[in-house]
């Protein structure tokens, strides 16, 4: 079960928030060009979800190394959504729904799911709801994103498959196809 998705850096108190470090980081971002916020440079679609392709990654407040670190996540192949891209670097989103700035070379087209809900989910056999269930996942649980086929995503957890209702994972849009 993935519990541990980031941590602070070891620099960085959590806490109140510094208003002063706020304010300047609000200005910095206002000073990009608005259009590199708005449209993928890459010629990739924004928002498109992506995986971490390492562990560590640092997760910077603004775009580029002169900005602080604000967390770090501490487990690959996780989830993430790009929400936004400049230069080489893309502001993600990850299932908490917070959001920083990474370098592109720390993601990766792979695709990878986190099972959801407050319970235990079943994986079956087939994309049907009568189909035998092969397993069952607990919320957390972080899997190989194998094929979507709009209502049912296919898994690869732990070496085994199953099919999981697309509605109980986060790592695929509500009706979108992935082979």
């Amino acid at each position: 079960m993935l519990r541990l998705l980031r941590l602070a850096p070891p620099s960085c108190s959590i806490g109140a928030p510094n208003g002063a470090f706020f304010g300047a980081l609000l200005m910095a971002l206002a000073s990009l060009p608005l259009a590199a916020l708005a449209a993928g440079e890459s010629g990739l679609k924004v928002p498109r979800f992506v995986s971490l392709r390492a562990d560590p990654v640092n997760v910077r407040a603004g775009p580029g190394v002169r900005f602080p670190i604000a967390w770090i996540f501490v487990q690959n192949d996780l989830p993430v959504e790009v929400v936004a891209e400049y230069e080489f670097w893309r502001r993600i989103r990850d299932l908490d729904g917070a959001e920083g700035w990474v370098h592109k070379s720390l993601i990766s087209g792979d695709r990878w799911a986190i099972v959801t809900g407050k319970k235990p989910r079943p994986l079956r056999r087939r994309p049907k709801a009568k189909a035998a269930p092969v397993m069952r996942a607990e919320a957390g649980v972080l899997g190989r994103l194998l094929r979507c086929n709009g209502q049912w995503c296919q898994l690869r957890i732990a070496g085994r498959k199953g099919w999981i209702r697309q509605a109980f994972v986060w790592g695929a849009y509500p009706g979108e196809t992935v082979d």
